[in-house]
C-alpha cells in the first residue's frame, strides 16, 4: 500500500513538473518571440526595405485600424494577417515608443450599438475612414453588408490613411511605402522656401444671381475655407498659407481660372428687378513656386420648382475641398523622388501632364494613363522636351518611350552626356509607326494601316554600346488567344506572346516572382558579346520568347486572320524580348566633335531687328574660352545602367490594365532598379495573383495520369498486404509462444 502511494505522488509530482515546464516555456515564448516562415516568397515575414523604414523612425508613429469583426470570405483573414504584420514591424523597432497600433471596434451588437462603438466610428470618420461594401453570400443569396476595413498612420504632424483594404496582397508594401513617404513628407515640409498657397477665387457679382440658380449658403464658403486651413495647416507643420481673391480685381487670377468662369445674359429676378449680364467664379486653387493646381466649387444639376425644371447649382462639399488640398501637396512639394519623361519627337505624352481639353484631343492616341498612375505612385515626373530644353539635373533615370521623330547630334549628345554623367536610361523603342491609310477609294471596308520603318538614330548610340534591336516583329506560337463565343471562332494573337516563368530570368532579383507577362509588339534584341565585353559592360538577357517564334519583317501585317506559322522547323527560334546593361558607358562622341546647339528658327521679323546685333558680336574677337568645347565635356561615364525594351506599346493601357498579370509590376520594377530602390521592388512583387504549376512534358504527363488512375490503386493493395503480413507474423508468434509453454 505504501509503494501504490508513494507511485501515485510521483505521478502527481511528474504531472506538476511538465504543467510548470509548459507555463515557463510560454512565458519565455511571450518575450523571445520567435517565428519560422516557410513560405517559398516569405509572405509573412518584413522584407529588408520594411526592417529599415521602421528601424529608421525618429518620431512616434501610430497606426489606428478600424476593422469590423466576423466578415465574410474572403475578408475574414485580412485583420488576422494585419495584426501578425504590424506585430512584426513591431518586432524590429528601435525605440518601441516610436512605433505605436490599435485596433478599434466598429462592430455593432445585434441589438444595439453600445457607445463605445459608436465613439469608435466618430474617431474613423474624423480620421477619413467610412465603411465600404462588401458582398455576403448566406444561404445561397449574396447580400450587401457595409463594413470598415481602413486604417491610418499618424507620424509628426503628417497623416495618411489606407481607407479600403479589401485584400492582403502587397499590404506590407503600401505599408512600407505610405512610412516612406511620410518621411519624405515631413523632410520636404520642414526644408520648404516659402509656403503652399492656397486661394479661393470668388467674384462678388455671383451673389447678384445666386438666388436665381438656386445657389445656397454662399456665406458660408468663406469660414468653410478658413477651417480647412486651420486643420490642414495642423497636419502640414504650419506651412500653408490661405487668401482669398475676386478675380475681377486681379487680371493673372482671372486669366488662370478663366476655364471656371460662369457667364450668364441679362436677367430679371423674382421682384422685377433687372441683373446685367455679366461673369463670376467660384474656384479653389493651391500653388507652390511654379506649380498650379485648380478645383471648381460649383455642381451643376437640375431641379424641379415651381417654373419647372431648371439649372441650379451647389457648393462643393466640404470633404471633397479637404481631400483634394491635402492630396495634391504631396504633388506640389516633390516630395517623391523626380524622374524624366521626353515628351517630344512624336513620344506619346503622359495623360496626366495634360489639361482635360488636350485629354479630349488625344483620344485617338494610344493612352499612357495607367503607366502615369503607376510610376506617380514613386515619382514625380518630369517632361523633357529636348527639342527646346536639355534633361533636367537631379533626375537619375531619363524615359524614353516609342519616339517617331529624327534626334539630331545635340539632341543625342545630351543623352549620351546624362548616360555619362551616372544616369539611366529606360528605353521603349519602335522599329516600326504604325500609320492609318485609306485603302478603298471609294469609302467603306476596313482600312488596313502600314507599317512604316522608324529612324530615331538612337540606335546609333545603341549600336556603339553593343545593342541593337532588329526591324522586325516577332510572332510567337505561345501568345495571347481569344477564346471566341458561339458565333465567333476562337483567335491566336502571335504578335502577343505570352511570357511565362521559365522565360523569364529568375536569377535577378526584382524579377524573381513574376510568373507570367504578355508582350505586344515586341521587336528581337541582339548584344554584340565582343564589344561589351571590350568596354566592361554587364548584360542581362531578362527575358526571352518561346522556342516557337518566328520573325515577321519586310511587309508587315499583323491582321490575326492572315498570320500564319512557318511549315519549316527551322525557321522556329527564341529571341531576346529585354536587356539591361550595366558598367562605365564609352561616350559615343568621345573621338567626335562635340555637336553645336542648333538656333532657333527667327521669325521674318525679328531677322531685321538681330542684323546689328549679329554685325556687332562678329566684330568682337573669338576669346580662347568661347572655343573650349572640351569643358564639361564626359568621355567615360559613371557607372550607370541602360534598360531596352523594344516596343511602346508595353505601356500603353490595354496591357497595363490587368491585375492579374505581373506587367504592372514588372514595370514598376524596372523604374525602381534603374533608380537603386531593388529592395522595394522585390518587396512589391512578393505575393502574386497568378502563381501558375510548372509546366510538364508529355512524358511527365503520362505518368501523373498512370500514378493517379492506377498507382493509388496499387499503393492501396500493396499497404493491406504490408499490414496481412504484419498481422500475419503477430498471429504466428503468438501460436509458438503458446505452444512452447
Amino acid at each position: 500500500m505504501k509503494k501504490k502511494n508513494e507511485q501515485l505522488s510521483f505521478k502527481y509530482m511528474k504531472f506538476s513538473l511538465y504543467l510548470l515546464m509548459i507555463i515557463l516555456i510560454n512565458l519565455a515564448g511571450i518575450k523571445l518571440f520567435v517565428r519560422w516562415d516557410l513560405t517559398a516568397n516569405r509572405l509573412y515575414s518584413l522584407s529588408d526595405a520594411s526592417i529599415t523604414a521602421v528601424e529608421s523612425l525618429n518620431e512616434p508613429l501610430t497606426i489606428h485600424v478600424f476593422f469590423s469583426s466576423n466578415l465574410p470570405a474572403p475578408y475574414n483573414n485580412i485583420e488576422r494577417y494585419l495584426r501578425d504584420l504590424l506585430s512584426e514591424y513591431s518586432q524590429h523597432v528601435k525605440d518601441r515608443l516610436n512605433f505605436n497600433y490599435n485596433f478599434y471596434n466598429v462592430t455593432a451588437t445585434e441589438t444595439d450599438v453600445t457607445d463605445s462603438v459608436d465613439t469608435n466610428r466618430k474617431k474613423a470618420e474624423e480620421y477619413g475612414i467610412y465603411p465600404v461594401q462588401v458582398n455576403v453570400i448566406e444561404k445561397d443569396q449574396v447580400k450587401a453588408m457595409r463594413a470598415y476595413m481602413g486604417l491610418v498612420m499618424v507620424h509628426g504632424d503628417v497623416m495618411e490613411k489606407l481607407p479600403s483594404i479589401n485584400s492582403t496582397e502587397g499590404l506590407e508594401y503600401k505599408i512600407t511605402s505610405t512610412m516612406q513617404k511620410m518621411s519624405n513628407k515631413i523632410s520636404a515640409l520642414l526644408n520648404l522656401t516659402g509656403k503652399i498657397t492656397v486661394t479661393l477665387v470668388q467674384s462678388e457679382t455671383l451673389n447678384q444671381i445666386a438666388p436665381l440658380i438656386q445657389l445656397k449658403d454662399l456665406d458660408t464658403l468663406q469660414p468653410m475655407m478658413q477651417r480647412i486651413i486651420e486643420q490642414v495647416n495642423a497636419k502640414s507643420y504650419g506651412r500653408i498659407q490661405y487668401m482669398k481673391v475676386d478675380p475681377s480685381m486681379d487680371p493673372a487670377i482671372s486669366e488662370r481660372f478663366s476655364g471656371y468662369m460662369l457667364r450668364w445674359n441679362e436677367l430679371f429676378d423674382p421682384a422685377g428687378n433687372k441683373i446685367p449680364a455679366g461673369q463670376g467664379t467660384i474656384a479653389l486653387g493651391i500653388s507652390y513656386q511654379d506649380k498650379n493646381l485648380e478645383m471648381p466649387l460649383l455642381q451643376k444639376g437640375m431641379g424641379l420648382t415651381q417654373r419647372g425644371l431648371v439649372e441650379q447649382f451647389s457648393l462643393v462639399e466640404e470633404k471633397a475641398v479637404e481631400e483634394f488640398i491635402t492630396g495634391n501637396i504631396d504633388r506640389l512639394i516633390s516630395v517623391n523622388q523626380d524622374i524624366a519623361y521626353l515628351s517630344s519627337h512624336g513620344a506619346p505624352m503622359l495623360s496626366s501632364s495634360l489639361p482635360p481639353q488636350m485629354q479630349m484631343m488625344q483620344q485617338n492616341i494610344p493612352s499612357l494613363k495607367a503607366f502615369s498612375e503607376l510610376i506617380g505612385e514613386s515619382y514625380e515626373v518630369k517632361n523633357v522636351d529636348l527639342k527646346n530644353a536639355e534633361i533636367p539635373s537631379g533626375v537619375n533615370t531619363l524615359i524614353v518611350a516609342g519616339p517617331t521623330e529624327e534626334f539630331n547630334d545635340w539632341e543625342l549628345y545630351q543623352i549620351d552626356q546624362f548616360l555619362m554623367n551616372g544616369g539611366s536610361l529606360a528605353l521603349f523603342l519602335d522599329t516600326f509607326k504604325e500609320v492609318q491609310q485609306n485603302n478603298n477609294p471609294y469609302g467603306g471596308g476596313y482600312n488596313q494601316p502600314a507599317y512604316l520603318p522608324v529612324n530615331t538614330g538612337l540606335d546609333k548610340l545603341l549600336n556603339h554600346y553593343g545593342v541593337s534591336v532588329k526591324r522586325s516583329y516577332i510572332m510567337d506560337e505561345e501568345c495571347y488567344e481569344d477564346q471566341g463565343d458561339m458565333n465567333r471562332a476562337p483567335m491566336k494573337y502571335y504578335f502577343a506572346p505570352m511570357i511565362k516563368n521559365q522565360q523569364i530570368n529568375q536569377d535577378v532579383d526584382v524579377l524573381k516572382n513574376l510568373k507570367l507577362l504578355i508582350g505586344f509588339k515586341l521587336s528581337p534584341l541582339e548584344a554584340d558579346v565582343e564589344r561589351l565585353g571590350k568596354y566592361n559592360l554587364k548584360l542581362t538577357k531578362l527575358m526571352k520568347s518561346s522556342p516557337k517564334a518566328w520573325e515577321m519583317s519586310g511587309r508587315i501585317n499583323l491582321m490575326p486572320m492572315f498570320i500564319q506559322p512557318p511549315t519549316e522547323a527551322d525557321k522556329f527560334s527564341q529571341y531576346d524580348l529585354a536587356y539591361l546593361v550595366e558598367g562605365s558607358f564609352p561616350s559615343f562622341f568621345a573621338d567626335k566633335e562635340i555637336p553645336q546647339k542648333p538656333k532657333k528658327e527667327e521669325t521674318p521679323e525679328s531677322d531685321q531687328a538681330d542684323d546689328k546685333k549679329e554685325v556687332k558680336e562678329a566684330e568682337q574677337p573669338v576669346l580662347p574660352s568661347q572655343i573650349n568645347t572640351e569643358q564639361g565635356r564626359l568621355k567615360q561615364g559613371k557607372p550607370s545602367r541602360i534598360f531596352i525594351m523594344p516596343s511602346s506599346a508595353m505601356l500603353q493601357d490595354m496591357v497595363l490594365g490587368s491585375p492579374d498579370l505581373a506587367n504592372r509590376d514588372f514595370i514598376v520594377n524596372m523604374m525602381d532598379k534603374l533608380n537603386g530602390r531593388e529592395e522595394i521592388a522585390v518587396m512589391r512583387s512578393k505575393n502574386q495573383r497568378f502563381n501558375p504549376l510548372s509546366e510538364v512534358g508529355p512524358k511527365g504527363k503520362f505518368f501523373i495520369k498512370a500514378l493517379n488512375v492506377a498507382g493509388l490503386p496499387a499503393l492501396v493493395i500493396v499497404l493491406g498486404l504490408l499490414v496481412f503480413y504484419r498481422r500475419q507474423r503477430r498471429k504466428n508468434w503468438i501460436q509458438s509462444e503458446f505452444r512452447n509453454k
